[in-house]
């Protein structure tokens, strides 16, 4: 299913000043060492609104014109096309991209004079802030060089951001389509590395079995830099080394999404090395779950997001009361936040194009309600460092987390992760077929 990003940039000039001008800004390539770059990636906002992925473009908008859509990109260079790959070009690009104009890139400040006319208002996403160090003297250029008797044309700038990301929130269907290949893609992955998981193995050989795994369908990327930590890692949020041995005994969790096509997936599972859990891990591991099956429960059209993390606050005290690593009431361990230490962490996000999508959770001062087609996660976790002398020692040296990925539907909720195995049942049997 093909994304319309023509429809996305007339929804979006329909929203600002008819005397508007939207400049948005692509990524560049970045130097990893010498001549080698990094993996070209484009910036999101831009791609939203365009679906160009080539680096070193501007997109310029402008409402009631007869050239809405106007793109300043890299020529056609067939010594750098032999070294470094395809480039669409300017006619390409036209005929492509369905854009109305399409020029050299080095033509952007020569061109951007005309494109700005009598328009006042200046709407710019750069978020690398390539140009803002010349973006004023672009807007201002009109009325200094202005006679003293024409017209002089005084623009504002403004972000133009909000009015993307608040647009973001909600995933059309062909948006969907490519988050549940990246969640599929991602469950499989998950389920590879559980079968593979073993003592002696390293925690680099199952994040590259992952990515074997979802590059079979399709995924070129990961959404983010794959988490597989073992042991006390775990207790490391965004651990990314992933140079351990695996032990004996130990959890591992992983925390891991394929990206299909731009937009990702965000799963975490956590399960014993050996395939069995122990009776500790059991009952930390249930906690959790039944942390992330409570709020998943409340997940329908209008619910406020901020009941998802407190419910799931809620359980994570009681279990901690009932595994007696909290010794006071339920009311005093929700009224001083004691569950905080060992669950140091929100319990979701938006996920999208990007993993922590765009978009607020409150809006003047009040919690966002859920509508059908948001996608986020919920993830409730549990740690306890192997130097949290606070606790007994068959705690210490383990974190267990359970991620799902979320769909707001019309009457409810659809769990797109379910498939990866979650309950301990499931788990056991799973690593033991």
């Amino acid at each position: 299913m093909n994304i319309d990003y023509k429809a996305r940039r007339e929804l979006l000039l329909t929203e600002i000043e008819a005397d508007s001008v939207v400049i948005l800004v692509g990524n560049t390539e970045k130097v990893r060492n010498k001549n080698i770059t990094y993996n070209f990636r484009q910036d999101n906002d831009f791609y939203y609104l365009t679906g160009f992925a080539e680096p070193d473009a501007v997109a310029v908008l402008r409402p009631n014109s007869n050239q809405p859509f106007v793109l300043f990109n890299l020529p056609k260079d067939k010594a750098a096309e032999i070294n470094f790959g395809h480039r669409c070009g300017q006619t390409m690009a036209a005929e492509r991209y369905d854009c109305d104009a399409a020029y050299d890139i080095a033509e952007l400040e020569q061109r951007l004079p005309e494109l700005l006319g009598q328009r006042q208002h200046v709407y710019l996403s750069d978020e690398l802030g390539r140009f803002e160090d010349r973006i004023f003297s672009w807007i201002n250029q009109q009325r200094r060089g202005a006679r003293f008797d024409e017209t002089k044309v005084f623009r504002s700038l403004h972000s133009i951001l909000p009015f993307i990301h608040e647009r973001r929130i909600i995933k059309d269907d062909a948006e969907l389509a490519r988050i549940r290949q990246a969640v599929t893609a991602s469950v499989d992955g998950h389920k590879t590395v559980m079968k593979q998981a073993r003592a002696g193995i390293n925690e680099q050989q199952l994040a590259g079995a992952f990515f074997g795994k979802v590059s079979e369908y399709g995924c070129q990327d990961v959404g983010y830099p794959t988490i597989l930590a073992s042991g006390n890692n775990a207790c490391c949020l965004h651990y990314t080394e992933n140079n351990d041995v695996l032990q004996d005994g130990q959890i591992l969790l992983i925390d891991a999404g394929g990206d299909f096509q731009y937009y990702t997936a965000d799963i975490t599972r956590s399960f014993p090395v050996n395939g069995r859990f122990s009776d500790t891990q059991k009952a930390v591991y249930k906690v959790v779950l039944a942390a992330l099956d409570n709020a998943i429960a409340l997940v329908k059209p209008g619910t406020p997001w901020n009941h998802l993390y407190e419910t799931a606050m809620a359980t994570l005290a009681q279990g901690l009361i009932d595994l007696g690593i909290l010794r006071c009431s339920m009311e005093e361990a929700l009224e001083k936040e004691l569950y905080k230490p060992y669950s140091i962490h929100k319990t979701g996000h938006w996920m999208g194009l990007d993993v922590h999508d765009v978009g607020r959770y409150k809006h003047h001062n009040e919690w966002k309600t859920l509508q059908a087609n948001m996608v986020f996660t919920i993830e409730p976790g549990l740690y306890f460092p192997a130097h949290d002398n606070q606790v007994a020692p068959e705690f210490r040296g383990m974190g267990i987390r359970v991620e799902d990925d979320i769909l707001v539907t019309a009457d409810g909720h659809e769990n797109l992760s379910a498939g990866a195995p979650r309950t301990v049942e499931e788990i056991e049997a799973w690593m033991a077929s």
